[in-house]
């Protein structure tokens, strides 16, 4: 007997997150743990009388990116995409990726560099998902691997995550747009709290409401704050940052004039090094991002959950979004969270909007 909220969660992804039409090619994308999941997309591609393309693979991830291949492909392979794949990426109408891991852990025996070579291959064929040329959407089927990094059990992790994801998104999105709205007309943020000290400028840049749309669970407004704005300091000392199958705890990054001037890190600070110097972009934000997702209270090593945690903040380095202006250009985009319910302040233009996590306005 299927649970009702599959078919729920679907139709979510299908109606609201890329509002699929007859006639569309859709990509799916996924791994042999999520079959649930992507047989009720296919069904729900079906009755819209579109085409559903499922790309199945070990990791369920864009590429040629299964480790088997990863691991053993010489260098100059990696660097070059193949053309097959991009292919797809580039006349299908809209792609659904459901990340169903059978061990989340699985890429930290990937090099760095094969990692970063693989995404810069296939970066270009990647900018109109980027940009949102095409509609997308990413989002997670509950699997053991997901339930054991929350601490969960594999049942209490599903009631989680369709609690997080079945909302009513359009009185989320009205809730999130007045608090977005205010971000727009500042020119500048000043997030305060535990090791932190920083300021970003955001003047001409617009808040991005996410709502139900290219993430899912939403529950957060971003930007791409000005490329040479941030000045000072902020310590991710509440949760690991988890990138690249590694878990990195204690970040603390100072920047000057917009770029990572000093990087530390309590444990895996080698790898946190190696990855801002992958490319020029890297050591750069391309987003500032602000959780707010109701149903989402705790942290879960698992960042599409974690940066919607309401009452956190989190920024991106790497790769901005060209389609909120964002001009920083990179193979990386590393989201990493800050956690503001105890002690921490968020100004705009100096008049404190948000503290402990609640909001003042």
């Amino acid at each position: 007997m299927r649970d009702e909220r599959l078919r729920q969660y679907a139709d979510l992804l299908l109606d609201t997150c890329i509002t699929v039409e007859p006639g569309w090619q859709v990509l799916v994308l996924g791994s042999p743990p999520g079959r649930p999941l992507l047989e009720e997309i296919g069904r729900g591609i079906g009755r819209r009388g579109a085409y559903a393309i499922f790309q199945m693979s070990m990791t369920g991830s864009i590429g040629a990116s299964d480790h088997s291949w990863l691991r053993e492909a010489p260098a100059e392979l990696i660097a070059q995409p193949a053309s097959l794949q991009v292919h797809l990426l580039e006349k299908c109408d809209a792609i659904v990726a459901v990340d169903s891991p059978e061990n989340t852990r699985e890429s930290s025996a990937i090099e760095a560099e094969r990692l970063s070579t693989l995404r810069a291959a296939y970066r270009p064929a990647l900018e109109r998902v980027m940009s949102h040329e095409v509609p997308w959407v990413g989002c997670q089927f509950a699997t053991a691997a997901l339930a054991q990094d929350a601490g969960m059990a594999t049942e209490d992790f599903a009631d989680f995550l369709y609690g997080a994801c079945l909302l009513d998104w359009s009185a989320e999105k009205e809730r999130m747009q007045r608090y977005a709205d205010r971000f727009d007309a500042a020119d500048e943020v000043h997030i305060v709290g535990e090791g932190t000290d920083l300021r970003l400028g955001v003047s001409g840049r617009r808040m991005e409401v996410d709502a139900g749309g290219a993430n899912m669970p939403g529950g957060e407004f971003f930007c791409s704050p000005l490329e040479d704005s941030a000045e000072g300091e902020i310590l991710f000392g509440e949760f690991p940052a988890v990138h690249g199958g590694r878990e990195v705890t204690g970040i603390r990054l100072r920047f000057e004039g917009g770029r990572v001037v000093d990087a530390l890190a309590r444990e895996h600070e080698d790898f946190l090094i190696e990855t801002l110097d992958a490319d020029e972009g890297a050591c750069r934000l391309g987003e500032l991002g602000i959780g707010c997702n109701p149903g989402i209270t705790r942290y879960m090593k698992n960042t599409l959950f974690d940066e919607k945690i309401d009452g956190t903040v989190h920024l991106a380095l790497g790769s901005g979004f060209p389609n909120l202006g964002g001009t920083n250009v990179s193979n990386l985009h590393w989201d990493i969270v800050k956690d503001l319910r105890t002690g921490g302040r968020i100004l705009l233009d100096g008049e404190l909007v948000q503290e402990d996590g609640r909001w003042l306005i």
